[in-house]
């Protein structure tokens, strides 16, 4: 299976997996089903069935609230355009405290596997202490590095790779 294939399979499985746990109600009725629906067959657990689920659909279903950074080649430092997302990525976290945050630490294709794990971790430490530095407490923040292992852009371009160089931010 190729790479994009086996990210896209396991983000519908993953997808599944939330509208299953999250779209019951205390009734045990699951939304958007009515009454006259249940005539002894089970519903779908996405309410996808029949059409194929697109990235897009995914990642309208992804919390909005905290914007990616991104770096340029072989640096970690943070630019410009990163300090004013972070700064915002901040006050989103003041509004919301008790929220707990991983900052994922990516590479793009480039260099040796050992170096872009090192390197991702210190893209998402660098992320992280600015947040510090901007009040959020350091307790509510965590960080892990995939370096080159899960690209958003499969293309061997500039542009892609570009794309691929981030800190993420994901709500635990």
């Amino acid at each position: 299976m190729k790479k994009n294939g086996w990210w896209a399979l396991c983000a519908m499985v993953g997808l599944a997996m939330v509208l299953t746990v999250g779209g019951c109600s205390r009734t045990g009725r699951v939304p958007g089903v009515s009454d006259a629906d249940t005539t002894g067959a089970a519903p779908s657990a996405t309410g996808m069935e029949g059409r194929d689920v697109s990235v897009e659909d995914i990642q309208a279903l992804q919390p909005k609230q905290l914007r990616d950074i991104h770096f340029d080649f072989d640096r970690f430092d943070l630019t410009p355009e990163a300090r004013a997302v972070l700064a915002d990525n901040a006050a989103w976290l003041e509004s919301n405290p008790g929220t707990a945050v991983m900052i994922e630490g990516h590479c793009d294709e480039r260099g040796s596997t050992e170096y872009n794990v090192a390197l991702g971790d210190r893209r998402a430490k660098s992320a992280m202490n600015y947040l510090v530095n901007l009040g959020v407490s350091a307790k509510r923040l965590s960080t892990i590095s995939y370096g080159e292992e899960r690209p958003t852009c499969m293309s061997r371009t500039e542009e892609c790779w570009g794309q691929n160089r981030r800190a993420h931010f994901a709500v635990k």
